[in-house]
């Protein structure tokens, strides 16, 4: 009766209207949700705004210094006339430049305009003047017998938004293999539920009739009490599925983030329609498409910039440095370039290392090894894969088989309860019989329903593993991968 009380009162309890959600829909919740997606997400921004920040500064730089005002009164010494004076000054200046990076070379040019005013004042010469001057300065300056490091900063914070695109993809991917295998488990506890409630039926049923033949003396009393137990356990069995489901639930809401306090049921389709599978078609698709590979290729291209680096220490290196300008002053603004003056500067300077102790060596050596163990995992990685897909494809053709044998299994359970249930109603069976045939008809639906959804989530494995879906016959890599890519 404790039982009975619980299985109401849970039942009441969840008479609360339930929302139906498909797979699709769980996902896009969890992809909403997930922490380590919006993490993902985060990472992403990051490495698309610093990488937009890098080619920004690659355009002209336009920018403006103004003094508007200095003065100074101070003592000076001549030491030509061997005597102190004091000099007095005032002035105001501003200075427009044009900076532009040269991408292609590695060098920068540039273009200012200095404009000042200064009057100026000294008890010495007993003289003040005060003048107006303009310079414009057209300015390049580039390295030489070096690398490009302009290039090679550009090109490491692209790899770094290509890597972060990858490790979304990923996690969108890792997201959708978890998620989904929750959304199963809770699909499996839902008709676990149903066929417990259909073996609670079929007792009901043996009850009543073993009742009726107590009542009219068909029967011993002792298989009334077998019956009356059997229902029991029935009830039982339900209230634990009920249970079961409740925390396959919220173990599928915590996943995704959803309130624990929502009523959900899943609606899954599991009729498996068994698709072909070649082995080395699988294994081709998985080492074109799989975006690890991609990655260690990454790791193996930043390791190479390192040994760039190093290649830099020490090294001899120069840089040309090349202006010309037009400078002109006069006391009235529109004289100042009656009499303008040429102004030209060049300067080559070299930077020759003697010797380094061994340290560009060293660095050198350091940096090629680390690039050979980038090279083995990328070796690495592609045995790993091709191990996973064969045992992912071994498990999904013995997945085909297991459908099968729990077809034909569940077929027989049914046909030979139906056949003893016809006994027991003739008085040639005991309830307890009739149980065990009861239990084996419900032991073999759950084991086709696993069966099912084990296919499901093999077929999903394979996917993910080739990133090619063997259904529809594409690849899904444009969809996690390359038009994001393209987007950002």
């Amino acid at each position: 009766m404790f039982v009975l009380l619980l299985f109401l009162s849970f039942q009441y309890q969840t008479g609360v209207a339930q929302e139906l959600y498909t797979l699709d829909q769980i996902l896009e919740i969890a992809y909403e949700n997930s922490p380590d997606i919006l993490e993902s997400k985060l990472n992403l921004e990051q490495s698309k705004q610093t990488l937009n920040a890098q080619r920004a500064a690659l355009k002209s730089l336009f920018y403006l210094d103004v003094n508007p005002f200095s003065y100074s009164h101070d003592r000076q010494f001549d030491e030509f006339a061997s005597t102190w004076y004091t000099n007095e000054s005032m002035g105001s200046s501003g200075t427009f430049n044009v900076v532009q990076p040269i991408k292609a070379t590695d060098g920068e040019i540039s273009l200012s305009n200095t404009f000042s005013w200064q009057d100026n004042f000294n008890d010495y010469t007993n003289l003040s003047t005060s003048t107006l001057s303009n310079n414009i300065q057209l300015k390049l300056d580039q390295p030489i017998f070096t690398y490009n490091r302009t290039k090679m900063d550009l090109k490491e914070l692209e790899l770094n938004l290509e890597n972060a695109l990858l490790n979304y993809a990923l996690k969108k991917l890792s997201v959708e293999k978890a998620v989904s295998q929750y959304f199963y488990d809770v699909y499996q506890k839902q008709q676990s539920l149903i066929i417990s409630k259909d073996e609670l039926d079929n007792q009901k049923q043996s009850y009543e009739v073993i009742k009726n033949k107590v009542d009219a003396g068909l029967a011993a009393r002792e298989e009334f009490w077998q019956a009356e137990l059997n229902l029991a356990n029935a009830r039982s069995d339900v209230y634990n599925a009920e249970v079961t489901l409740e925390n396959a639930k919220d173990q599928l809401k915590q996943a995704i983030g959803m309130d624990l306090n929502k009523d959900i049921e899943v609606l899954a389709d599991v009729e498996v329609k068994t698709i072909d599978v070649e082995l080395q078609d699988a294994i081709d698709y998985a080492l074109t498409q799989r975006m690890e590979l991609r990655q260690r290729q990454i790791d193996i291209e930043t390791a190479q910039f390192d040994l760039i680096t190093a290649n830099a220490t020490n090294e001899f290196k120069g840089n040309i440095s090349l202006s010309v300008g037009l400078f002109g002053d006069n006391e009235k603004f529109q004289n100042i370039y009656d009499s303008p003056t040429n102004n030209q500067d060049i300067a080559l300077t070299l930077e020759i290392p003697l010797w380094d102790w061994g340290q560009k060596r060293s660095k050198v050596k350091a940096a090629e090894a680390y690039v050979k163990v980038q090279e083995l995992y990328l070796d690495d990685e592609r045995i790993s894969i091709e191990m996973n897909i064969r045992e992912v494809y071994r498990e999904l053709n013995n997945q085909v088989n297991q459908i099968e044998i729990a077809k034909k299994s569940v077929e027989n359970a049914q046909l030979t309860y139906e056949l003893n249930l016809e006994k027991y109603k003739n008085g040639d069976l005991t309830s307890m019989d009739l149980s065990l045939y009861q239990n084996q008809l419900s032991t073999q639906k759950n084991s086709l329903t696993t069966a099912l959804i084990n296919y499901k989530l093999g077929l999903l494995d394979l996917k993910i593993q080739t990133l090619w879906d063997f259904e529809t016959q594409q690849s899904i890599v444009p969809s996690v991968y390359s038009s994001e890519f393209e987007n950002k």
